[in-house]
This record gives structure tokens, sequence and C-alpha cells, in this order.
């Protein structure tokens, strides 16, 4: 088809195992003709997953360390609009195809190169940096979730490949928006450093608010705090741990065994909803509810039903009827009640159940291809989509290139500006009406690219202030906010005035409830014909299915596709994955790829679009390494469960003489032990004995003696980090001066000037560094309806016509006296 989003986009992927791999099927999956660019022998991941990855590519084979592999790839670059690599830094210059020499033959050619550590690093930038080294230096596996914590387990290992998910969908959407600019800016560089973009993806883990008020605290947080204040030991029992567990953010127990999660909690109406789908109508009277923007010393009770968490006074009786209440039914009934009362839950999951499951196949969250080496193969869907886009669900595996066509054809003569440097996407505007994580990251990363974002939000608010605020300081970043009452015909009059100026909208839910908005795309097309609606939800897809309407969040789609039984271990010990924001986050992400995709669309068309993502398909992306099934695959038996330390002995965590270190070797492997002489005589054991001979060898020297050992070579061995460790050491003072976006792989930013009275700690934007352009660090999250007033007589109305909505209620400039309720 070449009417699809990026059908006029041509890409070199010179990419290898998984990052790069990801981002050119992205961009495939959108229509993009996508030439793999395989050294000889093949791709050097040697898994079935390298043949999903491939879907919709064409191949060929080059030796670029030849003269004429050199310049068969340079006559390719300057007949391509995008080159991708995920090498060390340094590499593509030495091989000849560094980012000036391409430009040199190509002006307008945007290269995107995605090392484990920013090539500017001077401490980490030669590091081997595997996935699993980037995720142990990060800190991914240490501190693993508050469970982990409470039981004491540290460190743990997953094979779970953040860094890359977070990654490529930097790396992906950078390469979009740059298209989308390049008559403006020209032809640019892209770095995304691999771990700068994994800290970006777990910033709610390492977060931090100066005097952050106790009222915000899980019951989980609460006992860790107790146990370390009392030098009480972290020993606690998974079974004890439900004790610590709330009511409306947990798995319960269903008369087949089956898991069910349910997270009802912070949003106004979803615990009355839950209790009530489980015939528990009689406790709604029963349980406080009241203003969660409150301060605390003001509330009737010690706890609402609109805020999170649970109150110590009801926690255990609430627990025990929904106990009791799920035990009646299995899981699939629990799972069918829930999604038609629009209460947050789902069944808990294997990968290969989801891999099966109908629901994500109708969708095509999950799709079948005809694969010449496996037959039907199951693979996970789009990260991204646009709705119009025919072919989004339509894939063809991997099909040899024709060298002699494409070097016949005259180099791209795209026409491209000044090379100017502003950001990629000033002067767009972009009109935000999400919520909790996953939505608000669309806004707040495109602000950093330069965007202008206005924020709506309801009068009255739907969210608790844990969600709105404590989240917000982060997802809230670079916008201004106006409340309005979507309900009614003034606060829906100006929502249109709203649209009617507006490039983009955000949105995050259902089709349903887009409509219910007044989003639909008949009312937005008949408003502004070119807009863009950006919409997440969670387990939409390119097609309809069952569940496309059922409502969820982070950790429901963690338990849907596989990760939670997969991090717990099993069915019997469910755990989510580094606790907050892992998939929201991403899912953000993701819906700015699609976004980028209907950028170019309406470059080229003048049509705008619905650009799609899901938190189901983000759950996808985080697996995309297993993501796949067919008859004969082996089995699912990657390393799971609490007790996982590593894949083998090559690839394992170890304790040093002063604490714990990751060790990578999975390509060298007895190769390398015998380079190091105090390894040497351990490379010809037996993989049984191989694993505890090294433990023993490596506890003897601290872990830096063992990463110079290894230093030059592919293979690492590199301290475990915390995330909380990895921040502190890359804060920087917001009152010091210019804050550093561009050299090291780590930065964290102290707001010692933030207008909530508090210092907050927040992960700085630089997984993304443009050779040219500017990236922005956002402005504070404002206090919501900051800018009510203000907004409204941009768009004409005088102080009476503004005084008129406000008083009756269709407009609001605050939702509380204090930033964040104390």
């Amino acid at each position: 088809m070449n009417d699809r989003p990026l059908s006029n986009v041509r890409v070199l992927d010179f990419g290898q195992y998984l990052a790069g791999p990801l981002v050119g099927m992205m961009l495939a999956d959108m229509g993009a003709e996508v030439i793999r660019i395989d050294p000889p022998g093949g791709p050097r991941l040697k898994s079935p997953a390298a043949d999903m990855l491939s879907r919709g590519k064409s191949f060929l084979e080059l030796n670029l360390k030849t003269a004429e592999g050199l310049e068969t790839a340079l006559r390719l670059v300057e007949r391509s609009d995008v080159v991708i690599d995920n090498f060390r830094p340094g590499v593509m210059s030495r091989l000849g195809l560094g980012p000036e020499a391409m430009r040199s033959i190509n002006p307008a050619v945007i290269s995107l190169s995605m090392p484990g550590f920013a090539s500017a690093d001077p401490e980490l930038a030669d590091v081997a940096a595997w996935e699993a080294v980037i995720a142990a230096r990060t800190g991914q596996f240490t501190d693993m979730g508050l469970n982990r914590r409470l039981m004491g387990i540290n460190p743990s290992f997953t094979p779970l490949a953040l860094a890359s998910a977070y990654g490529s969908t930097f790396g992906a959407m950078s390469v979009l928006f740059a298209l989308h600019s390049r008559g403006r800016n020209g032809g640019e560089h892209i770095e995304v450093p691999l771990a700068s973009a994994l800290l970006e993806g777990l910033v709610y883990n390492c977060e931090q608010i100066e005097d952050y008020p106790e009222r915000y605290k899980s019951p989980r947080e609460v006992e860790l705090e107790r146990r370390a204040a009392a030098g009480l030991p972290m020993n606690l029992e998974f079974e004890e741990l439900s004790e610590f567990l709330d009511p409306f953010y947990r798995t319960y127990p269903c008369a087949d065994g089956r898991g069910f999660y349910v997270v009802a909690c912070s949003i106004k109406g979803h615990p009355e909803r839950a209790l009530e789908t489980l015939g528990l109508g009689e406790l709604v009277s029963e349980l406080p509810d009241f203003d969660a923007y409150l301060d605390q010393s003001d509330w009737p009770a010690d706890w609402s039903m609109r805020s999170y968490p649970v109150g110590v006074s009801d926690r255990a009786r609430v627990s025990s009827a929904m106990k009791e209440a799920f035990l009646t039914r299995p899981a699939h009934e629990w799972e069918a009640r829930f999604g038609a009362a629009k209460a947050p839950a789902t069944a808990q999951r294997t990968t290969k159940e989801w891999l099966d499951d109908p629901h994500a196949l109708a969708s095509g969250l999950v799709l079948k291809v005809d694969d010449p080496k496996h037959g039907e193969m199951r693979q996970m869907g789009n990260i991204a989509w646009l709705a119009d886009d025919r072919g989004a669900a339509v894939k063809q595996p991997a099909r040899p290139a024709d060298l002699d066509m494409l070097l016949a054809e005259e180099p791209r003569s795209t026409a491209v500006g000044e090379t100017g440097n502003q950001g990629w996407l000033e002067g767009l505007k972009v009109l935000d009406l999400t919520n909790v994580i996953a939505g608000p990251t669309i806004g707040s990363t495109l602000a950093r690219f330069g965007a202008e974002v206005t924020l709506v939000q309801p009068v009255s608010p739907s969210v608790d202030p844990w969600n709105a605020v404590v989240f917000g300081l982060h997802a809230h970043r670079g916008k201004e906010s106006i409340l309005l009452n979507l309900r009614s015909g003034e606060g829906q009059d100006v929502l249109a005035r709203l649209i009617a100026e507006a490039d983009v909208v955000t949105m995050n839910g259902t089709d349903a409830q887009r409509d219910a908005l007044g989003l639909s795309p008949e009312r937005m097309k008949e408003i502004n014909p070119q807009l863009i609606l950006v919409q997440l939800d969670a387990f939409g897809g390119p097609l309809q299915g069952p569940k496309s309407n059922h409502l969820g969040y982070d950790d429901l789609a963690q338990a849907a596709t596989g990760v939670m039984l997969r991090f717990g271990g099993g069915m019997d010990t469910p755990e989510e994955h580094a606790h907050f924001g892992t998939i929201d986050v991403l899912t953000g992400y993701c819906a700015c790829v699609a976004l980028g995709g209907a950028l170019i669309k309406l470059r080229r068309t003048g049509e705008g679009s619905i650009a799609r993502a899901a938190l189901a398909g983000a759950g996808n992306l985080i697996q995309a390494e297993f993501m796949y099934d067919f008859n004969g695959r082996a089995p699912f038996d990657e390393p799971a469960g609490r007790e996982a330390l590593g894949w083998d002995a090559f690839y394992h965590c170890y304790k040093a003489a002063d604490g714990w270190m990751f060790f990578a070797a999975p390509k060298e492997r007895q190769t390398a032990l015998a380079a190091v002489a105090e390894l040497s005589d351990l490379a010809d054991l037996r993989e049984t004995e191989l694993q505890p001979a090294l433990a023993e060898r490596f506890a003897t020297q601290p872990a830096a003696f063992w990463s110079a050992a290894l230093s030059g070579t592919s293979s690492a061995a590199v301290p475990l980090g915390s995330l909380h460790a990895t921040r502190d050491a890359s804060l920087q003072l917001e009152s010091g001066g210019a804050i550093d976006l561009s050299k090291d792989t780590f930065r964290v930013i102290r707001h010692d000037q933030h207008p909530m009275g508090r210092w907050c700690d927040l992960v700085a934007p630089n997984a993304v560094r443009p050779e040219r352009s500017r990236i922005a660090i956002p402005s504070y999250l404002p206090k919501y309806g900051q800018h009510t007033r203000e907004i409204l007589t941009r768009l004409g109305l005088d102080e009476e016509a503004i005084g008129k909505l406000i008083a009756s209620g269709a407009a609001a400039t605050q939702w509380a006296d204090k930033y964040l309720p104390e």
C-alpha cells in the first residue's frame, strides 16, 4: 500500500538485537520502507524474535569493513531518509558512516544512534552495554518494588527489556518529529542513550519531594518506614503482604483459582463500581466519601473513597468482604462483569495465554503472521497506529531487498531549509484532556520539543491529589491549565473554540468515553478538519475486540499481558513490576510515536488523523523478546520470580567483595574468562560447575576490579546501582545555573524554587539529544486552574463573560487553596 502514514519514508536499519530493530519495526508498522542491513551471517539476535522484529522490512547483507560494502551503504544513504544504529559510540564513524559523512552526501538525512550510555559520558561511554548491564547500572535490579523491599529480596533480576522499550519509543518519535521539521531545521543527528531513556521511564520510582506528606504514603511505604526506624528486618513472607495492600489495588483469588487484579482507587466513582459489581453495594453507604483536596486536618474521617489509600479503620473489613465475594465466581465471569460496569480490573494471565487471548487477537493487539520459518506466528501487535490506516493490522514477513533496483534510483533530493536549531514541534498547539500518568506523559514529552500545551481539567476533580499533583509534578510539566465543566453547554462551547485553534488534542479513554466528551471523529472534523486526536486507552487496538471499551490502568495491562505473573513467578505470587508507572509512561511515549506518524501524514495529505496507542500494547513491548508464539516454539522458560538472578552463568548477578555486580559475557562466554588472568582457569568448567565457581571467584575482588579486567572487550561487569543512588549522584540544583542535558548519561534536577514551597527531584529530559535542534526543560506543573482567566481572555471573552462562566460552574480557577493538599 502506498497510502499509509509513512509510505514516503525510507529507513536503513543497521540495528542489532532489540532497540534498533524495534524502532525499525515501529516505522515499518506504519508503512515506512525499512531496509534491514545485516552483517555477514545475518542478524546477531538468533531468536524467532528477530523474525518478528523484521516484519514488513526487506533485508540484505553488507560487510561494512570492506570498501565495496561501505560504498554500497553510502549509496543507500544517498537514497534514504533515516538511518538507525544502536552500536557503541564511535562505531559508525569508524566504519565511515558517521553523521557528518552521511550528511555530506545527503544533507536531509536523519540519523539516529542509540548507544547504551551517552557518548559524551567519560565514565560509561565505552562500557559494553548489554540490556542487563544498562538495567543493572541504572538501578532496575535493586529495590525492585515495595513487595521485594519488604521481603528483603535484593537484588532481583528480570529479563524485561525496559531500556530498549523506552529507548526505542524515544528513538522512533524523535525520527518522526525530526522528519516533520526537516524543511525548517534540515537534516539531523540524534542520540538516544538507552540508560538515559530507562531512568526517564522509571521517573516515578526515584521522584523525591521534600517533607512528603504522610497522607500520600501507601500502607507498604508506611510499613517500610516503620521497620527502618525501629531497626526491624525486612523479612515479610509473600502471604503476609496482603495485610498491607489496599483493597481496591490488589489481586484476589477467584473460584477457579485464577487471580483477579483490581485497580479501582484514586478515581471518583471507581471504588463504588467495584463494590456494586461484587454485590457489596450496602458497603458503599457505610464508607466515608468527601473532598480529597481538603487538608488532612479538615477530614471528617481517616480516608475518603475519592482518594488512595483506604484508611486503617476500614481496610481489613473491605478486603475481607471483597475476598469472600470474588470466591463465588471464576475470573472470566468477573472480567466480563467488571468490564460491563466500567470498573477497572482484569484476570491474571501468562504471556502465552495473552498471545492466544480472544480479545488480543480480535483487537489486533496480537497479530497472526504467516512466517516462512515458523508457520502461523502470533506476534505482538502495533505499538502505535493511526485509526484510519487500513494496513495497520496487516503484516508480512521480511523479504530480500532488491539492491540493484534500489541503487538504480536517483539520490534523494528532499529540499531542506536552513539548518535551524528550533525545537521540532515549536508552534504546535496541543490541547491536553488527559489525567493520571499515561495520557499526561504525552503533553509533557511534547513540551520538551517546543509544543505549546494547554491542559483542560474538570471544575471538580475526578482524580485524587496523589495522582493529579504527586505524579503530575512530572507528568503535567510544561503546560498551562484551565478548568472547564465539559458536561455543561458553556463548557462545551469553550472546548470547541479551543479545538478550533489547536493542532493536536490528547485524551486517555475508550471510544465511548471519547464520544461522551464531545470528541467524536465527526465533531472534530467539523470543527477542525486538520486536527490530530491522540488517543490512548487500556485494551484498544487497530480492530475492535470484546474488551476494547474496558477501562484499565498500568497494573491491569501488566496483569492481562503476563508481566505480573512473569515478575512474581506464578499465579499464586503475582507482582507489579517496579510498582509505579512502568507501562503508563511507556504508553505515553508510544502515543508520541503515533503522533509523529500523523504529523508526517498531515504534511503529505493535509488530512487529520486519530493517532492511537494502548497500555496493553506497551505491555507487549516490554516483553518484546518473548512476545510471540507458534507450533513448536521453545517453552516460555525465561527467568521469572523473586529468586531470579540472571539467565545463566555468563549473564548473572554476582556478589563482589564490596557488593553486588552484574557480569555479562553473552557473546564471548568462555573466551571472556580465558582473557582474564583471575578467571582463566575456570574457562573449561561445565555449565553446572561454572556458576558457583564464578560466584566464589568474583567475591575475592571489588566490582571495580572486575570492571577494569573486562574493559575494552564485548563483556562487562558493572556494580548494581539503585534508582535512588543514581538520582542522588546526578542531581543538579535548579538554582545553580544552566542544566547539563548533553554530557552525562543521567541527570536529575532538584527544583529548589518550586511553587509548591517544597523542593522536588525530577529526572531531566535528556533521553533525546539532537545535534542541532533545541530541547527545553518543561516549566513547573501549574496549579490547576492557574491560567483559566488568561486562556478565556485569549479566546476573546471579556471579564464579565468570564465571571459568568465561573459563577455558573462552567469554569473555575482552582481545585484547592494549596498547590499540594497537606
